[in-house]
């Protein structure tokens, strides 16, 4: 059997070394996008995923911020009941259950 010569040094220097390989399937795009990213700002995608992983075993919690970014239809259809209820074509509810009457007529 055939070993290249790569594999026998990554398995010679892996012994001494404490790092390990991780392989995670993920989209090219959003791949592409999280190095990107990291770059700007000034770190490898690497280093972020590191970062992460020893958070999450200090701290035991994964925490997601999510900045809220609406898409331009989502803003436009805003808009649209915002006009809608500033003219009064929208009924008033002044309670969940008034709320769910009106929405079942």
């Amino acid at each position: 059997m055939y070993i290249p010569k790569y594999i026998l040094w990554y398995m010679s220097t892996a012994m001494a070394n404490t790092k390990t390989l991780i392989t995670v399937k993920t989209d090219k795009s959003l791949k592409k996008a999280a190095q990107e990213t990291a770059e700007e700002i000034g770190i490898s995608l690497g280093t972020l995923i590191n970062i992460f992983l020893k958070q999450f075993v200090r701290t035991k919690e994964v925490n997601f911020s999510v900045s809220y970014r609406p898409t331009p239809s989502l803003i436009s259809a805003i808009k649209e009941a915002e006009k809608e209820l500033a003219e009064g074509k929208l009924p008033a509810a002044h309670s969940v259950d008034e709320l769910m009457e009106e929405l079942r007529s």
